[in-house]
């Protein structure tokens, strides 16, 4: 166990170098089981969640390789399909093996995936998506997953999956046949791995929309990839500087994938901009609720791709703390995704939550520090923008649990000039 020490009123500024898409990375290890060629993928995040991802792969006879920021992966190795309960137990990821595993060995043994508690998180989609291609699902303490031959089909979802459309589009290249995957997930990560599994031989029609054509081949290739910037992790931090009244420059960064986080931040008086150069935050702004038409009260509500992304959700609701003016936050996706912000009422913030799905934030309000204890990734990386610009000290708890999804995040935020230290916790 593991706590930050934070002192807050610091400015953050200048420039943050971004680690490679937490949710990226993940789907492409799996992807890795696809082929008997290596796989090397570059900017790979030294994060919890890939460190278990890796050792699933070497649990299933992988071969493994790491050095600075690239992994190799050789699968040549892998004959089996159960994976290990007890890793399966500490990533939602774990999934992902689901499709790979089917494609490559005709099974998979799966353990109930574990992750953060933010709601229910159904795994339906996954197996309906699987079963029309094939596969048969037995449940019970572990889930069983058996394949005489894939079959391309044509697939509705019943909703809009990330990791479903992940997995059912790696079962689908190596499928007989011709898969047309309708209501598919079209998130950046979702197209970083389409477009590896392209540079691995795969054919995909369709990428970045909500229809996907596949038309299976008999084998795929190794290469070389990298891992997208997390758009996730520039958003938090731009809502660091922003709260902090600091300015920051991210090099590097794709317009297109930052748009909805832009439109989203303007609203709280947060714009910044992102041209050839890169994103750029400008110095000292004053956040201000942008109202809508006639002076109402504006809403700030996550979807699925192109919609503002739910993993910045818990960021955004900080923001608004510190923003001039009154905001409805509507988080459709997670039940449970809000229940922090009853710390950041005792905080000092003024928010009224509605129900398990809305809350009103009316600011600005002063913070000031408070002990304080990380529920999951993304409330406890927003625990930690509060602690920034709050008076006096505050401590997080379960540094650990933010460090699933953020790479070296104290040292990101020191390096901005923020007064942040890890150390172990005795509880």
């Amino acid at each position: 166990m593991a706590r930050y020490l934070i002192q807050g009123g610091r400015r953050l500024t200048g420039t943050l170098r971004p680690s490679g898409n937490k949710n990226a990375v993940l789907p492409m290890l799996a992807a890795t089981l696809l082929t008997d060629e290596p796989v090397r993928l570059k900017s790979v995040p030294a994060i919890a969640d890939v460190r278990v991802m890796l050792d699933l792969l070497r649990g299933l006879g992988a071969c493994v390789e790491q050095t600075d920021d690239s992994v190799t992966v050789c699968a040549r190795g892998v004959r089996r399909g159960r994976l290990d309960a007890a890793l399966c137990a500490k990533l939602r990821a774990s999934i992902l093996f689901a499709g790979p595993l089917c494609a490559r060995v005709g099974r998979a043994t799966l353990a109930p995936p574990g992750g953060d508690v933010i709601g229910r998180r159904r795994l339906d989609t996954h197996f309906l998506g699987l079963g029309a291609l094939g596969v048969s699902i037995a449940g019970g303490k572990n889930y069983q997953l058996r394949v005489g031959r894939l079959k391309g089909a044509d697939i509705l979802l019943d909703e809009a999956s990330v990791t479903a459309t992940e997995n059912i589009v790696m079962a689908a290249v190596r499928a007989e046949g011709r898969t047309v995957l309708f209501n598919a997930a079209c998130e950046p990560h979702v197209q970083a791995l389409c477009r590896m599994l392209i540079g691995m031989g795969a054919r995909i029609a369709g990428i970045g929309t909500n229809r996907l054509e596949i038309e299976g081949v008999s084998e795929l290739r190794g290469g070389e990839w990298a891992v997208p910037p997390d758009f996730v992790e520039i958003g938090s931090f731009v809502a660091a500087a922003a709260i902090t009244g600091g300015e920051l420059t991210v090099p590097g960064v794709s317009g297109e994938e930052m748009r909805p986080i832009a439109q989203t931040f303007a609203k709280l008086g947060a714009g910044f901009v992102v041209d050839d150069g890169g994103l750029r935050l400008p110095a000292r702004r004053r956040l201000r609720v942008m109202h809508d038409y006639g002076l109402a009260v504006p809403r700030i509500e996550d979807g699925v791709w192109p919609s503002f992304p739910t993993d910045l959700m818990s960021v955004a609701i900080v923001m608004a703390v510190r923003a001039s003016g009154t905001v409805l936050f509507f988080e459709k996706l997670y039940e449970s995704r809000l229940y922090f912000v009853d710390r950041l009422i005792e905080m000092g913030a003024r928010i009224i939550q509605c129900d398990p799905h809305r809350v009103v934030v009316v600011g600005p309000s002063p913070l000031h520090g408070l002990h304080l204890n990380s529920p999951d990734i993304r409330a406890g990386m927003a625990l930690i923008l509060a602690a920034l610009c709050a008076r006096g000290d505050s401590v997080v708890e379960n540094a650990q649990i933010v460090e699933r999804g953020y790479e070296r995040v104290e040292e990101k935020l020191r390096a901005l000039g923020a007064e942040i230290h890890r150390e172990e916790s005795a509880v």
